[in-house]
């Protein structure tokens, strides 16, 4: 069984072909809707925007391990750990936050 703890071996991972071809299957699976918005009630698709800046396809949906894959790797490429989700819902999963933080006035600055 592989390991994945570090960033490298997450890396090669993730560059397989194996987890290409099972990505895909996923997203199909899931007829490519964000699951936790579902949950939710609310619907998060693939819109297929493509952004000139990255001169690729815009990546609004990622294939989630519900049990990470660092402590997890018996189950990296077990179809039941995985599910389709949103950009926002897969920060929000591992605690990043992205979004603009508000500038408040402040008297004493000006």
């Amino acid at each position: 069984m592989s390991e994945y703890k570090t960033r490298h071996q997450k890396r090669k991972f993730y560059d397989s072909g194996d987890w290409k071809q099972l990505r895909e299957l996923i997203k199909k699976r899931d007829n490519y809707e964000c699951q936790e918005c579902k949950r939710q009630g609310k619907v998060a698709i693939d819109t297929y925007e493509y952004s000139e800046s990255a001169k690729r396809k815009k990546i609004q949906l990622v294939v989630h391990h519900i049990k990470e894959l660092e402590h997890h790797p018996e189950l990296a490429l077990d179809e039941d750990n995985l599910e389709t989700i949103c950009v926002d819902c897969h920060n929000k999963e591992h605690g990043r936050d992205f979004r603009k933080k508000e500038t408040k006035w402040n008297d004493e600055r000006w």
